[in-house]
């Protein structure tokens, strides 16, 4: 398969544009990517296949699973268990599916010839719940004025780097576009909750800058990227454990329209389309999967509303699922035998097309190693398909 925006023979990129790649490298790459969409007859499906099957519901042979993205402080105490070295290694060893490598978070992707960071938040606050730097701000004009990030800093070549660690699993990217918690930290949470609804016309102006500049970040990136990525993840935590943070209302003035802008995109571009969202989202997966949301992470199973049972009767066969194991009780207090029992109870209620993992990625340090031995196992058993 070819990839999106491969030089032709004799043709160069030109270097510093966001599509550009040492030329020399493309060769082994394509014919590396060529040989992984050619799989030998009789072999088992691959990860990358599977996960691309399950995310379009088709026919499967398993359920999928990821690991999730644990806190740095657990890879210490899980390579101990496991006997490995780092995360890949890790990582195959559990036999996950899944990896999540976005661009937005390396350290070279946005280099300002000045330093600046992409919304440099922690150059005026200390910690989330302090007013932002646009506290003040009741003008559009005062909102244009703030100094935005500017796409033209963004290099990959470290997440082509990454890329080349991984095998045959499916590849989620992209920027992750927290936008909700991003204009939600450019105001502080007060004032940002207050001004939806006194100045509706400067949060929609932040809005539109914050999201604009992922929207070319993410147009810049597919077009590198190409076919070295299945499907775009993004992220934005719109539940508490009980509801929402806002109204469905002000969900879909603010929100929603972003939401299916950012969808409309990958899908153009290829790609699979999966949203992150803790917490009590049920009210609005309803509107997500009208956007174009194809999968939803995390399935914060304790949350109002996001029990297995719950979204099986009400959305089972219109979206996919990606976690569904509790996190916040029983991977830290059950045992080995819990967990394997709530898996094959998750597996049977929301497969086949369901990925499992975690409810919360970031596993923790109170997870211990043999509950996620339980987890893998349990969510790699194919007899129960």
């Amino acid at each position: 398969m070819p990839f999106v925006n491969a030089p032709q023979e004799g043709e160069r990129q030109e270097k510093g544009t966001a599509q550009y790649r040492p030329y020399s490298i493309w060769p082994r790459v394509l014919m590396t990517q060529m040989q992984r969409e050619k799989p030998l007859r009789g072999t088992p499906i691959s990860s990358r296949r599977l996960i691309r099957d399950i995310i379009a519901r088709r026919d499967v042979p398993r359920t999928g699973f990821w690991l999730g993205n644990p806190h740095p402080d657990t890879f210490p105490t899980y390579h101990r268990y496991f006997g490995t070295h780092d995360e890949e290694q890790l990582r195959r060893q559990l036999r996950d599916d899944f990896r999540w490598i976005t661009p937005q978070y390396l350290e070279t992707t946005y280099r300002h010839p000045h330093g600046s960071g992409l919304f440099d938040l922690w150059k005026h606050k200390k910690s989330l719940g302090e007013a932002g730097p646009l506290a003040g701000a009741t003008t559009q004009r005062e909102v244009r004025e703030f100094a935005w990030p500017d796409p033209a800093h963004l290099r990959f070549d470290e997440w082509f780097g990454v890329m080349e660690t991984i095998g045959d699993v499916y590849r989620a990217s992209g920027f992750w576009a927290p936008f909700f918690h991003d204009t939600m930290d450019l105001f502080g949470v007060e004032e940002f909750m207050i001004k939806m609804h006194t100045h509706p016309d400067v949060i929609r102006t932040a809005l539109d800058h914050v999201c604009g500049f992922y929207e070319e970040a993410n147009r810049q990136f597919f077009a590198a990227a190409g076919n070295l990525i299945d499907g775009y993840f993004f992220g934005n935590d719109f539940g508490t454990q009980r509801d929402l943070f806002i109204s469905p209302e002000h969900f879909d003035f603010f929100f929603l329209p972003w939401i299916r802008r950012f969808a409309d995109n990958a899908r153009s571009a290829g790609y699979q389309v999966l949203l992150h969202s803790c917490g009590s989202v049920e009210r609005i997966i309803d509107r997500l999967i009208d956007a174009g949301i194809q999968c939803l992470h995390p399935l914060q199973a304790l949350a109002g509303n996001m029990d297995a049972g719950t979204l099986a009767r009400n959305y089972k066969g219109r979206i996919a699922f990606l976690g569904g194991i509790d996190t916040q009780d029983l991977l830290v207090r059950g045992t080995p035998d819990d967990v394997t029992r709530e898996v094959r109870r998750v597996r049977h209620t929301l497969g086949p097309h369901l990925i499992v993992s975690p409810s919360h990625e970031a596993l923790l340090p109170n997870v211990p190693p043999e509950n996620v031995r339980a987890m893998a196992e349990a969510a790699l058993d194919n007899s129960l398909i």
